[in-house]
């Protein structure tokens, strides 16, 4: 055993050990996420149950399973219930919906409670735009308050005229945030060109006459679409139906308020798989809703990686022209050595002490301070001195600087003297010497910063809460107004979505699976971005490979 121990053996079963191990957690925590988030999206089976409170009376429920659990009789007794026998009691969590008739989306039942349990396949689930789900059956359809479809053929019906309201909703959204919203936003244009004439004590007639030309162009044309929006409005609110729920009420459902409605009873394996794909899709593509505990996150996923995009060009320069200086021009001494240790110990700090730092410097100060300059007649409305994408990216390039300057350190100092040598033997000045030689052959170490960047940055949102990431943003930071780019705009990030659903929602089991679904799809966009700047430094790699020979 001594002998074995000294053959340095256990080290490297204990490091492969300790490999596997990771390996392993990784994996699991990952193929549980995947697992409780994915089945989010599949149309689960309708039941619907006689139900035996304690009290003895008897309810109908219709609902979707979400969760079981086996709990003791004794504890189910200690929670002043009342439970026969001694052993295990399984009970289920019932996703009810219907909260604008029952007050709550999710119930607990008892097994032993669960009486002729049936699951029919004219049980529907109706997806609405606010409230939740509603579970119920379809009685009729309903045209301008009058009966125009019953029974069976109902159900024909009722998609037809949802798939009519469904585009009818595509075109007002499409007319209130495209055309409306350019409008407003060149009415804006127009107030702050006014102030600033005003500002500046400019009042040539000419210059207003154009503003109020431009403006009374504005507003006609926003006459026109808005009677087109009340057109739409009333077109869409033509048509309704008519529901059974659980407890024998008839709710009346506008069409213009319902996403999808669908029969998960009466579904095919290949019916099912279908929705499941365009709940995906939906989910990865749409905006949130219910105070993000439905719908999608396109946002979010649009401002993660505007935020990592700009972040990068954002420090990579900066970082690169850091590292160069310290390995090729800084005389290598105790104050280099001392800077050294300051870079490598800023990776240390604190991500939220960044946060706080941004929020002083760049947005109270720096932002403050352009508002003063640039922006005056928006003030005391602020355009830069408020939290927003470019304060965000700022920050995270300042926290993760520190990650590139070590990195591009390194990949220097493994290119040999005799390079750069040869290079200047050749008639070529340090500067030809550094931008055509050292830098490409450095360039495989600059990419591995940038990835070990970005994988940093966009997981962060500690400091992001202070500097410009919020709960839902009215509009993304990009789109088609100039000048397109919006850099001074609020903007939503997955991570801080997580936090704010899984933590700050008011229906936490409504808002669990998206979790689930929200991180996968973090680690997912991190994994992609990663795999984009990997693909990028084997090209570099391979491309300055004959240097290196």
């Amino acid at each position: 055993m001594k002998q074995w121990f000294k053959s340095g053996s256990p080290w490297i079963w204990l490091t492969a050990g300790a490999v596997a191990v990771s390996l392993i957690l990784v994996f699991g925590l990952l193929l549980l996420i995947a697992a409780r988030g994915l089945g989010h999206f599949w149309p689960a089976t309708l039941w619907e149950y006689d139900y035996q409170n304690q009290d003895g009376s008897v309810v109908r429920l219709i609902g979707e399973i979400q969760d079981e659990e086996t709990v003791t009789a004794q504890r189910l007794r200690s929670a002043g219930m009342h439970i026969e026998g001694e052993g295990d009691v399984t009970r289920y969590l019932l996703k009810t919906g219907n909260r604008d008739v029952t007050g709550l989306d999710f119930r607990w039942v008892l097994r032993p409670g669960m009486q002729a349990t049936r699951n029919p396949e004219t049980l529907m689930t109706v997806e609405r735009r606010e409230w939740g789900n509603l579970y119920g059956y379809l009685n009729a359809v309903q045209e301008n308050q009058q009966t125009v479809v019953v029974g069976q053929q109902a159900w024909d019906s009722l998609q037809q005229r949802l798939a009519r309201a469904t585009d009818l909703f595509a075109q007002i959204r499409r007319l209130e945030k495209g055309e409306i919203g350019a409008i407003n936003y060149g009415l804006e244009r127009l107030r702050l060109r006014e102030r600033g004439l005003q500002l500046k004590g400019d009042s040539d007639p000419g210059k207003r006459a154009a503003i109020e030309q431009e403006r009374a162009a504005l507003h006609v044309e926003y006459e026109d679409l808005q009677q087109r929006l009340s057109d739409l409005y009333q077109q869409i609110n033509r048509d309704q139906m008519m529901v059974t729920v659980a407890d024998g009420q008839t709710v009346m459902v506008p069409l213009a308020k319902v996403v999808d409605a669908y029969r998960p009873n009466d579904m095919s394996l290949i019916s099912k798989l279908g929705f499941y794909f365009a709940k995906v899709w939906e989910f990865v593509s749409d905006e949130p809703r219910e105070a993000n505990t439905e719908g999608g996150i396109f946002p979010a996923i649009f401002g993660t990686v505007m935020m990592v995009i700009i972040m990068s060009i954002m420090v990579v320069p900066f970082g690169v022209v850091a590292a160069v200086y310290l390995r090729e021009y800084a005389r290598q001494g105790p104050l280099t050595q001392l800077i050294r240790i300051a870079v490598n110990n800023l990776a240390g700090v604190p991500s939220i002490v960044y946060g706080v730092f941004g929020l002083g410097f760049f947005v109270y100060f720096l932002g403050g301070n352009l508002d003063q300059l640039f922006f005056p007649e928006a003030l005391p409305a602020p355009t830069f001195g408020t939290g927003g994408l470019m304060w965000a990216s700022l920050t995270l390039a300042l926290l993760t600087v520190p990650v590139v300057i070590v990195a591009t350190e390194e990949g220097l100092s493994r290119i040999p003297k005799s390079v750069r040598e040869g290079s200047l033997a050749l008639g070529a000045t340090k500067a030809e010497t550094l931008w055509r030689t050292v830098l490409p052959m450095a360039s495989p170490a600059i990419m591995t910063g940038m990835i070990l960047a970005i994988a940093r940055a966009a997981g962060e949102v500690a400091p992001l809460m202070l500097v410009g990431v919020v709960k839902l943003a009215p509009s993304l930071p990009l789109d088609v107004n100039a000048p397109y780019l919006h850099l001074d705009r609020k903007f939503m990030h997955m991570g801080f979505h997580i936090y704010d659903v899984g933590f700050q929602s008011p229906n936490v089991e409504a808002a669990r699976p998206l979790v689930y679904a929200t991180a996968l799809l973090l680690v997912l966009v991190i994994v992609a971005l990663n795999l984009a700047a990997i693909a990028i430094r084997n090209h570099l790699r391979e491309k300055y490979r004959t240097l290196e020979n």
